[in-house]
């Protein structure tokens, strides 16, 4: 079998997920999916820590732990598919490429509360932990990569310079039509990365 990547790039509730194969050293897109990782998709489920920062610290910490199990579910579940889907059409995905804000560690949940920049930022982050839970229970290699960083790094990995990255990744999902967006150009760069014998 081929081996397969996939390449997530995350927002509250949901990811942008592209999954990729090398076909003669290039990439080709297998499959585009944007996976909703909450059961309900409102405000208060796929905002927890929005939602939670009017709530009293305990129910707080309760309703955010609620999410979380329930996501890790939906995710788990998603991801598995796709890994089924995959092999049907002869393809073993081992590997996922996770897609990093570039925020530095998150204080616990009262400072979190506190603070709207940081309840932004904790949104985000428990999708991206859901999703790298996920991912090993189904027994992926996980990286993880800092948006920020990646186009240099897939500049360095395929000596091309970013505007041809960026032409390259828009190309590989022309046939996909729409959404077609950043979302999906930065996910597939991520799935591409990690499939170079150097991403491992």
């Amino acid at each position: 079998m081929k081996k397969a990547a996939v390449g997530f790039r995350v927002h509250s509730g949901w990811t942008a997920l592209v999954a990729v194969s090398l076909e003669n050293g290039m990439p080709t897109v297998l499959s585009r999916r944007r996976l909703q990782l909450v059961e309900t998709f409102s405000f208060k489920f796929r905002q927890p820590f929005h939602t939670a920062e009017k709530m009293r610290l305990g129910d707080a910490s309760k309703f955010i732990s609620g999410v979380r199990t329930a996501a890790e579910h939906i995710a788990y579940r998603s991801v598995q598919s796709v890994q089924l889907d995959l092999k049907k059409l002869g393809y073993h995905l081992d590997r996922v490429a996770l897609l990093l804000a570039s925020g530095r560690p998150l204080p616990e949940l009262e400072k979190i509360l506190q603070s709207h920049a940081l309840i932004h930022t904790a949104d985000g982050e428990l999708f991206r932990e859901v999703l790298r839970s996920a991912s090993a229970r189904c027994g992926l290699q996980i990286t993880c990569t800092k948006e920020r960083g990646l186009l240099e790094q897939c500049t360095e990995a395929f000596s091309l310079k970013a505007p041809e990255l960026l032409w390259r990744a828009t190309e590989l999902g022309r046939s996909f039509g729409s959404p077609w967006s950043q979302d999906e150009k930065f996910a597939t760069l991520a799935a591409w990365l990690v499939l170079e014998p150097a991403g491992g």
